[in-house]
């Protein structure tokens, strides 16, 4: 049985690297996204990127008090005779990108009150499962000038998988880590695209919406793993291809104007890769490797009869046969009994019990990450 399992999952490894071998990965396909993304294989990419025309539907140019012109977006690639149109070229794409993302892959698509609800109620349709409607709030948003409506602020995300029951990555314990140690939530507080980050050639801007790096850099380390394959159908100047080479992710991008490709280029060229360390992130407790503490008794690394102690070495316990601590009358577990000696509802017993290892008082979890590499693959 288990060699019957072990020679599946090699077929599947080796279906998964042929796959791969075919992406075009690190490369920007020229043209139309949808016959574009027509050229991928089927299920190969894990997570798509999507920031699509948003259709804005801008009636006359758009002006400041003073008179002043504002550079707001007209361009072509923009513009749909009407919303059926934009309707059938949204079904189009999101086909070709439910078919080249994997089971377990995700999609992302932003947009703004013109067109995120058209694009919600096809992704339901067409049986993507919505799993959290993002919104971004612009710490820096472009004020309303005629002053007839109230300040858009704001522009929505969505975040789907492949199906109510498909698995997807979710490195919540990241998003955590990247938030204070509080719950990440999602209302994103991040300021518009603008800098040195923002593109110009000739003082005007490449791109009129062109997304900061903050934005794709949390999509990316929440829902992405190092190596992942993304796709983004709208590569415009290539913020999703510079994040994910920086975060260690492979990027393909769809893009038909050759102004925006040539300065994605450039930039991605420019882009530094952090170094391993650096993309390591926080482990969510289900993913990180569990030990119990009775593992490191039964394998040696600290005997029983080994004496520990708090880091002061105010309080000293007994390490038991089975793992379990004695202190005087009081027994249990490293958490247990280093919860009751403080009188406190609860104890990391791994950071509060010590013991000499080498010459030095170590955590026990110092002696857990040696057993860790010792026992690695």
């Amino acid at each position: 049985m288990g060699q019957t399992a072990e020679k599946t999952r090699a077929r599947l490894r080796a279906a998964s690297e042929a796959v791969r071998g075919e992406l075009p990965l690190g490369r920007i396909l020229d043209g139309d996204c949808i016959e574009a993304m027509r050229t991928i294989p089927d299920a190969s990419v894990d997570m798509i990127f999507a920031d699509p025309p948003y259709n804005l539907q801008l009636g006359g140019d758009l002006s400041r008090p003073d008179g002043s012109h504002v550079d707001a977006v007209t361009d072509h690639w923009d513009q749909f005779d009407s919303f059926a149109a934009y309707d059938k070229f949204s079904r189009e794409w999101l086909t070709e990108a439910r078919r080249v993302l994997r089971p377990n892959g995700s999609l992302w698509v932003i947009g703004s009150y013109h067109n995120i609800f058209r694009l919600g109620a096809m992704l339901q349709d067409m049986g993507f499962w919505i799993l959290n409607d993002v919104v971004w709030r612009k710490a820096n948003p472009m004020p309303n000038f005629k002053g007839t409506r109230f300040t858009n602020a704001h522009e929505t995300l969505i975040w789907c998988s492949m199906g109510e029951k498909a698995k997807y990555t979710f490195n919540y314990r990241a998003m955590k880590t990247l938030n204070d140690e509080l719950q990440m939530r999602s209302d994103w507080v991040l300021p518009i695209c603008g800098g040195q980050e923002r593109l110009k050639k000739g003082g005007h801007k490449v791109h009129p919406t062109q997304k900061p790096e903050a934005l794709l850099y949390r999509v990316m380390l929440a829902t992405t793993n190092k190596g992942d394959v993304v796709l983004d159908p709208f590569f415009g100047t290539g913020t999703t291809g510079a994040v994910a080479k920086r975060l260690g992710r492979e990027w393909i991008g769809c893009e038909r104007e050759s102004l925006y490709r040539e300065a994605a280029l450039e930039r991605i060229e420019l882009a530094l890769p952090l170094d391993e360390s650096a993309v390591t992130t926080m482990q969510s407790p289900r993913a990180a490797t569990r030990v119990a503490f009775g593992a490191l008794v039964e394998t040696g690394w600290i005997a029983p009869g080994t004496v520990i102690s708090d880091k002061k070495r105010k309080v000293q316990a007994t390490v038991r046969a089975d793992g379990s601590l004695v202190c005087g009358a009081d027994s249990g577990s490293i958490h247990g009994l280093g919860a009751k000696l403080q009188g406190a509802p609860s104890c990391n017993g791994w950071s509060y019990w010590h013991v000499e290892h080498e010459g030095e008082i170590k955590p026990l979890d110092a002696i857990r990450q040696l057993y860790l590499l010792a026992t690695e693959d």
